[in-house]
């Protein structure tokens, strides 16, 4: 048995006590399922089914990236979220091959800020999705790009 199929086991049979005993429920249990499975998601919709939970637009999040990117290759993005207990940030990049670019796990009692560089293929939109509780923020960000990133 190897190591990948032992730790699905064990994410399985906890997974399963959570529910049995009424703790979570079975669409927070699958919501918990390995979140490396959103790379495999080609829109936003998909994704969103994907971590599941209550999507609602904040305030309180802020994407800093350039309005025109003049090479897409290396474009710079923050993410600073004043959202109570985050637990996850994700970065999305609507039309790029892989749309998922990031996925960050944020401790508790830390500052909810993530800085990363993502490659644009074209000029797109970058969304940013946070999670905190059973809820979903989203907040969108429209970047030109003038130089080819990924086969552009």
């Amino acid at each position: 048995m190897n190591q990948n199929r032992r730790s699905v086991l064990k994410m399985s049979g906890a997974l399963a006590m959570l529910v049995s005993a009424g703790l979570i429920s079975a669409e927070q249990a699958l919501a918990q399922v390995d979140p490396r499975q959103g790379f495999a998601a080609k829109n936003l919709a998909e994704m969103l089914t994907m971590i599941g939970g209550v999507q609602s637009s904040s305030d309180e999040l802020q994407i800093i990236a350039p309005d025109i990117a003049e090479n897409g290759a290396v474009v710079p993005v923050s993410v600073t979220s004043k959202i109570p207990d985050a637990r996850k940030i994700f970065i999305f990049v609507e039309n790029n091959p892989t749309p998922l670019a990031a996925i960050f796990t944020i401790p508790v009692d830390t500052e909810s800020y993530v800085q990363t560089r993502v490659k644009l293929g074209q000029s797109t939109s970058v969304t940013v999705i946070v999670q905190a509780k059973d809820k979903l923020y989203t907040a969108s960000k429209e970047v030109k790009v003038t130089l080819g990133g990924c086969g552009g």
